[in-house]
């Protein structure tokens, strides 16, 4: 029987669980991968959406933990990767082991958003959040210009992008499970914001740079699928070696 590893993984900003359903079928038998869905969007749309990020890491911790089963990792890209750290330390709280891998991608660390996210605590106006869409060149003119779709994303986005520049690092015990962290070399977050996720852990930490903006886990998704499944196949065999002693 093939030992089953659950890949817990978060959206960016704007987005649905659905981003991740693409990825299903492209992962080994031994991965399961269950995107979660924030309150707010997609199946959960009717819910009331969160601008603190430490009350929504600890609903969603508490939502999954009587389902979740070690061995686990977390994937996060952009706000999903500084939410995925925060359920971490929920779970952990609660009493759940810790995470075999924690996946952060495309964005500054905790300790290193003074700058990455300044102006975003306050609420944004629809035309500075299309502005910033079409910064991240992620989004089409013809989405940005259909105004029943924006009438649906931007108060997701807006809430999404305070609860990015409302967050605050605090002190407290670092994680013991590896790290690793994805960037986008025409993305920008710089090299040393990348590289302060290593202060978020007392295990291993690896960075890997792959070429393409903010938006790079799409525009290179079998390069970004392969690192996640090379890390996690060490910890699938050692599991698996356990299981079977």
């Amino acid at each position: 029987m093939v030992t089953k590893l659950t890949l817990l993984c978060l959206p960016y900003s704007g987005a649905s669980a659905m981003v991740y359903s693409r990825w299903r079928p492209k992962m080994p038998q031994w991965l399961h991968l269950q995107p979660v869905e924030l309150p707010g969007r997609g199946a959960r749309f009717g819910e009331p959406l969160h601008t603190d990020m430490r009350v929504l890491a600890m609903q969603l911790a508490k939502e999954l933990r009587p389902a979740l089963k070690a061995p686990y990792a977390l994937f996060g890209h952009s706000l999903g990767a500084l939410l995925a750290c925060e359920m971490a330390h929920a779970l952990r709280a609660l009493g759940c082991p810790e995470p075999v891998a924690l996946f952060a991608s495309g964005t500054a660390a905790p300790t290193m958003r003074a700058d990455y996210d300044r102006g975003f605590a306050e609420p944004k106006s629809d035309a500075e959040l299309i502005d910033q869409l079409r910064t991240l060149n992620g989004t089409s003119e013809e989405v940005l210009a259909n105004q029943e779709l924006m009438s649906l994303t931007l108060p997701i986005l807006r809430a999404d992008f305070q609860l990015c520049g409302k967050f605050q690092p605090v002190q407290r015990p670092q994680l013991s499970c590896p790290v690793h962290v994805l960037g986008g070399k025409a993305d920008r977050a710089t090299t040393e914001q990348l590289i302060g996720w290593s202060k978020e852990t007392r295990g291993s930490f690896s960075v890997d740079m792959l070429a393409g903006g903010h938006f790079f886990i799409h525009e290179h998704e079998a390069r970004v699928l392969k690192v996640i499944k090379d890390q996690l196949d060490v910890h699938h065999r050692r599991h698996a070696m356990v299981a079977t002693a």
